[in-house]
């Protein structure tokens, strides 16, 4: 049985990630989702090594909430760290806070870290960068193995990122990499611009045992139903495929976030609950 998600920042996090539902201060926020019915929450963070984990997780467990993911993408927008970043100083920051997540993830028992903008742009010729990139997420992914924890790498459209924009070329990648903590995350925005079917990516991912995560976000990136992506047709081919996952709202908190929380909760769980 798939679960139900939405993206939220924690509170350290210095400026307002535009793809975050929810920010501001953690326990009314957990109260809010946990009411609208919620599995879970998906945590945007910047610096997670300096987050109080024991606490977090008994307001967790009090409003009945698991975490699907600690999410990299504050970390690439208000931090501006990346993994690729030229300046190697701010690299290596990076490095360490790809670390801080998936210890962050372990603690709280979430099942995957995400990397999307978190992985930064080429530099210099885009197959040495890959290299790179390949390098740091197996090393990575070592650790996460020994933590209990998987990294979910998104493909992204061309416009946000100028590496790894299909499920195609980001399953070759892996292929490279050759870890069985990483996988992919599949968001339907990015899916929406980048592909030729809103279906195949699915299979194609599932087919290689390599889909670990799932964002939700219509064409327009905002509440699914509320612009021109076939959501039932992507959830019945989650389904035939046997995923189990979590399905995780990353979208644009519009017309407001709470309309936009109960929108999400409202037609994913009908469709959830209706498309075999």
């Amino acid at each position: 049985m798939m679960l139900l998600s939405l993206a939220i920042q924690t509170p350290e996090v210095p400026a307002r990630v535009p793809v975050a539902l929810l920010a501001g201060e953690l326990e009314e926020n957990l109260a809010k989702v946990s009411g609208i019915g919620y599995d879970g929450v998906e945590f945007i963070t910047t610096d997670p090594a300096g987050l109080d984990g024991v606490f977090i997780k008994k307001i967790l467990t009090q409003h009945h909430l698991q975490v699907s993911a600690i999410a990299s993408g504050g970390i690439a927008f208000a931090a501006k760290l990346t993994l690729l970043h030229p300046d190697s100083a701010v690299a290596s920051i990076a490095r360490q806070r790809l670390d801080d997540m998936i210890d962050f993830a372990s603690d709280l028992g979430a099942p995957v870290v995400t990397v999307g903008s978190f992985r930064g742009r080429a530099v210099g010729d885009n197959l040495q960068s890959l290299k790179a990139l390949g390098d740091i997420l197996w090393n990575a992914s070592e650790h996460a193995l020994k933590r209990g924890v998987r990294i979910a790498l998104e493909p992204l459209n061309h416009y946000e990122g100028d590496l790894l924009n299909t499920a195609a070329q980001t399953l070759d990648f892996l292929q490279g990499v050759n870890h069985p903590s990483i996988g992919i995350l599949l968001d339907t925005y990015h899916v929406n611009i980048e592909e030729s079917s809103w279906t195949e990516p699915y299979r194609q991912v599932m087919s290689a045992q390599k889909l670990f995560y799932v964002h939700l976000g219509d064409n327009n990136r905002l509440s699914p139903g509320k612009g021109l992506i076939d959501f039932p047709a992507i959830i019945s081919t989650l389904k035939e495929g046997g995923y189990s996952g979590w399905l995780s709202a990353e979208l644009l908190p519009l017309p407001d976030s709470d309309t936009a929380i109960r929108n999400v909760a409202n037609i994913m769980r009908k469709w959830m609950g209706d498309v075999s």
